[in-house]
């Protein structure tokens, strides 16, 4: 064999200056994701950091829906969506559930009676190892279209420090800002908070995308339909919720049905604020079986991400804009609780109140 000849100087010079090229080009790349580029740049550190500032920082805790309990159960598929969504989920039969109900706001000890929003995630696991991951509210619609109007709301519902209330004239200002919250507006008028996450709708908010075997794709949004609607246990205790799913839950599982709805041609995919018209085509495609619950400090939720992005195959994202806003804070979100646990170096060191996530 013959040694290769060796580099002439300006070989050298040459090779070393596309290796820094390449290292700036990162570097510049990290600077710009992370937002030290342009600080002004919506990011996910931002939107979190925002979170934080409203309700202050808990240590191990989710930034946002703090406040909740893990449950596990099945979800038994009729079939009915497999013309639509080639997912494992929808053949018939069941899937694992592991999920999480909860209450909005950064405050994991916030009565129950703060909000009148509820929470339900679910994370299904299909025997092919694949995952899908939905976050649901029991509201119908979103306040706002934009990650960037959703921050400006932050912002506007900020605490005062003299008051540690929001600026009332803050926030309508945002609000007579964003004509596009008036739906949102008008279901808060009439809504107060329930006694029970088990008699509560949940609905996606966000469209998403079936594909089905040939490839062909089909805007969809979808909500969970209770069978419960009786009232539960309610009154002074700031925990009723909890005290409610457990009582529920030691007399049988509790049950929603899945319903999907399919969107027309035009009908908007990309804002939250608007809802699909009441005619178009709803489809009942299994059943949620929710059998247990345990605290969320100590249950399966504890440590899931319910990014709204894990899809199986069959399932893809819309062009909603707040789908990669959400994936991207509830990843920052996650990152920060995990570090705070593990006590790592510049993280936040757990309070006196009892850990948990």
């Amino acid at each position: 064999m013959h040694a290769s000849p060796p580099l002439s100087d300006r070989r050298i010079f040459l090779r070393f200056a596309f290796i820094g090229i390449v290292l700036i080009a990162i570097v510049l790349l990290f600077g710009y994701v992370g937002g030290w580029l342009a600080p002004q740049r919506l990011t996910a550190q931002r939107m979190v950091n925002q979170l934080q500032a409203n309700a202050g920082v808990f240590s191990g805790y989710r930034r946002n829906h703090a406040k909740g309990v893990c449950v596990a159960g099945y979800f038994d598929s009729n079939g009915q969506a497999q013309a639509y969504s080639a997912a494992e989920v929808f053949a018939p039969g069941r899937t694992p559930v592991v999920g999480r109900f909860a209450i909005p706001g950064g405050n994991p000890y916030a009565p129950d009676s703060s909000v009148p929003i509820r929470s339900m995630a679910l994370r299904f696991t299909q025997s092919n190892g694949q995952q899908w991951r939905t976050g649901m509210n029991s509201m119908p619609v979103f306040p706002v279209a934009t990650p960037q109007a959703f921050y400006e709301q932050l912002v506007a519902q900020q605490p005062d420090p003299s008051t540690h209330k929001p600026d009332p004239a803050k926030v309508k200002g945002f609000f007579a800002a964003h004509p596009e919250t008036a739906a949102f507006l008008a279901w808060v008028k009439t809504a107060k908070p329930s006694s029970s996450f088990a008699t509560e709708g949940y609905w996606s908010l966000n469209a998403f995308v079936f594909v089905d075997a040939k490839g062909e794709r089909h805007a969809v949004r979808w909500r969970m339909v209770p069978e419960a609607n009786d009232a539960g246990v309610g009154g002074s205790n700031p925990d009723y919720l909890d005290a409610d799913l457990t009582q529920r839950l030691a007399q049988g599982p509790q049950r929603w049905h899945l319903i999907v709805t399919l969107a027309n041609p035009g009908d908007p995919t990309n804002d939250a604020t608007k809802e699909w018209p009441s005619d178009r085509q709803d489809i009942d495609v299994g059943t949620l079986v929710l059998t247990s619950t345990e605290p969320q400090e100590s249950g399966a939720c504890r440590d899931i991400n319910y990014d709204p992005l894990v899809l199986p195959n069959g399932i893809q994202a819309s062009d909603d804009p707040l789908l990669p806003a959400r994936s991207a804070a509830y990843a920052t979100s996650y990152l920060r609780r995990t570090s705070e646990e593990a006590r790592l170096p510049g993280t936040v060191q757990p309070n006196a109140q009892p850990e948990t996530k």
